[in-house]
């Protein structure tokens, strides 16, 4: 796909910025599947390849390394109900990607968190294909190169989430989502689904604070508390500039 404009060249700097960090972040799965579960390096690189969507991959090895192989069948449940919300993007990335069996197969396994993040965050149907394409593929390659890393070497690495990787892709996602808070109703959503995630966090397995946070915005989106038509001060002096 040839690049036609700017809005094109800023979709694929919002996929690298968001896809590189957390490809990078493969290196804790590769060290946490072979050295805290116990899983061999082929195990190890199947559930990248085939799995392939990260909180569901923590989830399951974190379960084994806590309760052993008597713990596959919580480890595979809590994989299940985490992967699940893929489920969800793919309704919203469907129009997206449009038609053809092939396209869509290819498509399905690249809708995560990450791919659909960026896709959305775009003005037009053919910059939110190339941010959706551009980072999916990003993630899909790099994420398989560094569990391959992080399963080889992971004992010389030490404690890997010290290196901040997992700050950086948060950070590239509040860069996408800041543009967006335009209105007095996407800041309270904002700011009521960060505080519900952060306060789930050291209570819930990783993934599901996202998830019950979804709910957060479903709900406002579904009563239209603060009206989507009121907007922020900023907002409106921008619009009469």
């Amino acid at each position: 796909m040839k690049i036609r404009s700017a809005e094109d060249t800023r979709a694929i700097r919002a996929a690298l910025a968001v896809g590189l960090p957390t490809a990078a972040y493969g290196i804790s799965f590769g060290a946490l599947a072979t050295l805290g579960a116990g899983l061999d390096l082929w195990q190890t690189m199947v559930l990248s390849l085939v799995m392939f969507t990260g909180g569901s991959q923590f989830a399951l090895v974190g379960v084994l390394a806590s309760g052993g192989l008597s713990a596959w069948p919580s480890a595979v449940a809590s994989a299940v109900l985490l992967g699940s919300r893929n489920a969800v993007y793919a309704i919203r990335m469907s129009p997206v990607i449009g038609r053809g069996f092939a396209r869509r197969a290819v498509a399905a396994h690249l809708t995560i968190d990450e791919s659909t993040a960026v896709s959305t965050a775009q003005g037009s149907l053919r910059s939110q294909r190339i941010g959706f394409w551009v980072t999916g593929l990003v993630v899909y390659v790099g994420w398989n190169l560094t569990t391959f890393i992080g399963a080889v070497i992971g004992d010389l690495l030490g404690d890997v989430s010290a290196y901040g990787l997992d700050a950086a892709a948060a950070a590239a996602f509040l860069g996408l989502l800041w543009p967006r808070l335009a209105t007095l109703q996407a800041q309270a959503v904002a700011v009521a689904a960060g505080f519900v995630a952060a306060l789930l966090t050291p209570a819930l397995m990783p993934g599901l604070p996202v998830l019950v946070a979804a709910l957060v915005a479903v709900i406002f989106g579904a009563t239209n508390w603060l009206g989507s038509s009121r907007r922020s001060p900023r907002a409106s002096s921008e619009g009469t500039s």
